[in-house]
This record gives C-alpha cells, structure tokens and sequence, in this order.
C-alpha cells in the first residue's frame, strides 16, 4: 500500500513540473512573439510602440510590423503601407523592345566634301573674284589672278618653241620636242588648253595669269588676300560641296554599343521642325572622352537643295527593333550617388533592394544589362516609398536631398 503511494506521489509531481515547464515555454513563445514585432503609424512611420494603441499624432490606430532582423538590405512592410505608397510589383521576366535612343547634334561640313584651290607657282595675288566665305562659285568661274615670273618663263619658252617648229632640218624636228615640252609645263601650272592655246595665238608673254575652279561649292574659308605673296602649293580659298553633310553627336558610351555603321537614323531640325530626313552613321570613333565619358558619332545627311546649313541644330533618333533582353519601367531604378538598384520582392511584404547595371532607355523602359534572376518580382510602382521608408528606419532623412 505504501509502495502504491509512493508511486502515486511521483506522478503528480512529474505532472505538475511539466505544466510549469509548458506554462513557461508558453510564456516563452509569446515573450518571443511580442519581442519580434512593434507597432506603428502608416502616416507617421517614425512612431514606434511596443503595444497596440492609436497614434498620438494623427490619432489613426497603429500598425504591428515584424521587426527587421534580416539581412541589412531588406525591409518589411504592412499591407496598409503597402496599400498607401500603392506599392505593386510584376515579373521581371525578359522580352523584346523596340530600342530608340534620342540624342542631340549639330551639323558640319562633310570633310570629305572640302577641296583646296591652291597656288600653282609662287608669285603675287594680283586680284581675287570672291572675298566672302560662304559664296557659291561654279566650276570654270575666275577665282584669283597671280603675278608669276616661273609662268611668265614658262610661257615664254612655249612661244619660243612653237616659233622654230617651222624651220628647216633639225631645227624644225627638235622644235616638236621642245613645244611638247613647254606645253606640258604651262599644264603642271595649272593653265588649262584653252589658255594655252591664246598664249599660242597671241604669241604675248604676260606675267599675269588667271585660275579658275575645278569644282562648284561654297567657299567656306579664304586663307589669302590681294597683294599678298604666296609661295607653290599654298591654299587660296577652299571650296565645300554642301549636298551631303555631316551631323555629329555624343552618346554615352553603354547606348554606343547598340550602334553600327551603315545604321539607318531619323533626324529633325530645329530650325525646321516639320522636316525631317533619313540619314546613316558613316563614323564611330574608338575613342571615348576620358572626361565626359561619351563616344562621338558622325552621320552622313543628305542635302538636296542647299536648305540646311552646317552649325543647325538638328535631333537625332536611332530605333533598333526586338531587341531581346531584360527591361523594366525607368521608375522602378533607384539611381544613387555610388550606386544604382531595384527592389525586389522576397517573399509577401519583404522587399531587398538589388545593385544592378542597365544599359539603353527608350520609350519608358531601361535595360537591365546585369545577371539577375528573372523569376523575381521587381516593385514597378511606390519605389520611393520603398527607399524613403528603408532610409528612414536606417537612420536617413528621406527629405535631406530635397531641402533647400
């Protein structure tokens, strides 16, 4: 009967121990549960209360939140703070854009298009025909006259020459290599057949000779003047044919990658905002500025008509069609001072904000040129809200940047 009793005694006793230890872990847990969340106001999210209650600002009931315990990076949300930043998300997800890339240039002359008249022989500018850059002159048209005593002998020699050719014996025969000759010096001069051919009649040896122009263009420079001394070789005015011009812009160096030559753009004009032309990059310089981080590129524009003019002001748009990759709202990065992100959904509430690199912008979206998991939701909408709540539970004024 003892024996019994003793029994009897210890299983109570083990009962009662195990309620205490339940009793504890129960207690336990909900110390647990109240120490992971706090509450707090969606108006005024600097409110943070270990309780249930209203707002003493706005007076609105307060909002339990899960603390953040997680990585530095991440941050929790209500619904209702969902609800009021009107925060949604989407797939990321990759797919085709149309890329168009919008930049701005000037035109210039084409220097391919530019053609020097120069001086034939030393001598003195006696008279120039054109004074004014930016006058048209036709092919054939006077362009200056020199004074030149090498020509004056040149000329004189060919007279000479051409006077023995009807003399008797060798004289005669040697005259026609002696007149070959002369002519083809008058020629390296620049004297065209028909100059020769009156120095030939004229059988007058003057010192003064007239040159005239191979091309029609504008004069888009004059590097000499009347009375002026110029030695052979030297430039008299340059003559640019405006037909085709060149339109030359910047672009930052990650659009330059999606360009190539012989790729066909739309340009429109300042100047006339009703026209626009087709034109082709024909130039992409290796090269970038070290200092504004930006490629040059140069398009080849028609010009029928002489209607534009170089130093216009003229909008560029380069479109590339289906182009595959990973694009997302421009309004969903976060460009930072260092660094550029996204947020994205961890898990319902749970945003992390993820580092990323893009590429082109075009018609709302940019490019995600970095690795990332496209089966993640990316915050599209209320990502300000996002980052000023992040920044502020981290300690930051959301505000700072916009004080004056």
């Amino acid at each position: 009967m003892k024996e019994l009793h003793k029994i009897c005694f210890l299983i109570i006793g083990f009962i009662f121990v195990l309620g205490c230890n339940s009793k504890n872990e129960d207690k336990h847990e909900t110390h647990e549960f109240k120490e992971s969340i706090y509450y707090t106001c969606s108006m005024d999210p600097q409110i943070k209360e270990d309780k249930p209650g209203k707002c003493p600002i706005c007076h609105m009931e307060l909002t339990p939140m899960k603390k953040d315990n997680g990585a530095y990076n991440s941050i929790s949300l209500s619904d209702q703070q969902i609800k009021l930043g009107n925060i949604s998300t989407a797939l990321i997800g990759t797919s085709q854009q149309s890329q168009q890339g919008n930049y701005t240039g000037v035109l210039t002359v084409n220097p391919e298009a530019i053609k020097s008249i120069s001086a034939r022989a030393v001598g003195r500018i006696e008279k120039l025909y054109f004074k004014t850059e930016g006058d048209f002159i036709q092919k054939g048209q006077a362009v200056y006259q020199l004074y030149s005593e090498p020509i004056a002998i040149a000329k004189q020699d060919y007279v000479s020459a051409y006077s023995q050719l009807a003399m008797p014996g060798d004289f005669g025969k040697n005259a026609k290599t002696m007149v070959a000759a002369a002519k083809q010096k008058l020629l390296f001069y620049g004297l065209s057949n028909t100059q020769i051919e009156a120095v030939k009649k004229s059988k007058e040896v003057s010192p003064y000779t007239t040159f005239y122009s191979s091309y029609s263009g504008t004069i888009s420079e004059i590097t000499a003047t009347e009375g002026s001394y110029v030695m052979e070789g030297a430039p008299i005015i340059k003559v640019a044919n405006l037909s085709t011009l060149w339109l030359e812009t910047q672009v930052n160096v990650n659009y330059a990658k999606s360009l190539r030559l012989g790729q066909t753009a739309t340009i429109s004009f300042v100047d006339f905002p009703s026209k626009s032309v087709q034109a082709t990059i024909s130039f992409i310089n290796p090269e970038i500025n070290p200092d504004t981080r930006l490629l040059l590129i140069q398009l080849e524009v028609a010009n029928p008509g002489l209607l534009l003019k170089p130093g216009m002001q003229a909008n560029v748009q380069v479109t590339q069609s289906n182009q595959k990759g990973i694009f997302v709202p421009i309004d969903a990065v976060v460009r930072d001072e260092k660094v550029t992100f996204i947020w994205v959904e961890k898990s319902h509430g749970v945003f992390e904000n993820l580092k990323v690199t893009t590429g082109l912008e075009s018609n709302g979206m940019i490019e995600i040129t970095s690795t990332i998991d496209t089966n993640k939701k990316i915050v599209i909408t209320g990502v300000y809200a996002v980052n000023s709540e992040y920044e502020f539970r981290k300690g930051k004024d959301p505000m700072a940047g916009m004080k004056m």
